[in-house]
């Protein structure tokens, strides 16, 4: 994998701003199937490599008002190259918004929202990967509970951020999840951890595009530069992709508490 970028500051008076323009190239050679919604027998006789170029930007503002300090973000991403067989079309973007106003200042609030989408496949019987592919990131990033990630995707968020101390950090996230194409599939995982895994996991849609509603609590806290413990915990109430999957019970939970030390 290769990257570039451009990235420039500027200034607006008081309000700050970043931009930046970036281009990656991803090859995977490896002789594995690939996660997609084409039929198992047509993927199994495609172990073609994965070329993509994706290209895109961010553009973030800060801008301080007599009320508090609200912020802004824009970022989009393309993508073309061929997914084996398939010539890839595909693209992602999302806008998020914020606001830490100048009151309760013993928690110091930060209250944000945003939306994400990325493509999915419309059709999987063409010459066309749709699918915007995530390359190799960590869900966890922007989903904490890691069952859903990047790709087919739509994300309406909303999200509070309190911070009482320097070194204490709580937040709480409402995330409505969706599909963006019922045609193609739900997709979850990081990408290539070995040689002979994918990495992408892929289940039917059954036609349904609701993905679930997920609710999050957290906190964080930094004891030293190097040593940080978190907890955190989720429930995800499951919609109809996952109620024809799972029709027992379409909902989750996930719980976890973990130590980080820096050296």
């Amino acid at each position: 994998m290769t990257y570039v970028a451009l990235t420039k500051q500027a200034s607006f008076g008081s309000s700050k701003a970043e931009w930046r323009l970036f281009g990656i190239y991803y090859n995977d050679d490896r002789p594995v199937v690939k996660t997609d919604n084409r039929s198992a027998a047509v993927r199994a006789n495609d172990l073609g490599g994965i070329d993509i170029g994706t290209f895109g930007g961010h553009y973030i503002q800060a801008i301080p008002t007599a009320a508090g300090t609200f912020d802004l973000l824009g970022w989009g991403a393309l993508q073309t190259g061929k997914w084996g067989l398939l010539t890839q079309r595909s693209g992602a973007g999302a806008v998020q918004a914020g606001f830490r106003p100048k009151i309760a200042t013993a928690v110091r609030p930060w209250l944000r929202g945003g939306y994400f989408y990325s493509t999915g496949d419309n059709n999987p019987n063409d010459n066309i990967h749709g699918a915007f592919f995530a390359i190799l990131p960590t869900p966890r990033t922007f989903a904490r509970f890691p069952f859903f990630n990047e790709m087919n995707n739509r994300d309406l968020f909303g999200e509070l951020m309190l911070r009482p101390t320097k070194a204490l950090i709580l937040r709480s996230d409402v995330h409505g999840l969706w599909l963006a194409n019922s045609h193609d599939l739900w997709y979850s995982g990081g990408g290539a951890f070995q040689p002979w895994t994918f990495g992408y996991n892929g289940r039917a849609s059954n036609g349904a595009t609701g993905l679930a509603t997920l609710y999050d609590i957290s906190a964080d806290y930094q004891w030293t530069r190097g040593l940080a413990t978190g907890l955190y915990f989720g429930y995800a109430h499951g919609g109809a992709v996952v109620e024809h999957i799972f029709p027992g019970d379409s909902n989750g939970t996930l719980g976890f508490i973990e130590v980080n030390y820096h050296f």
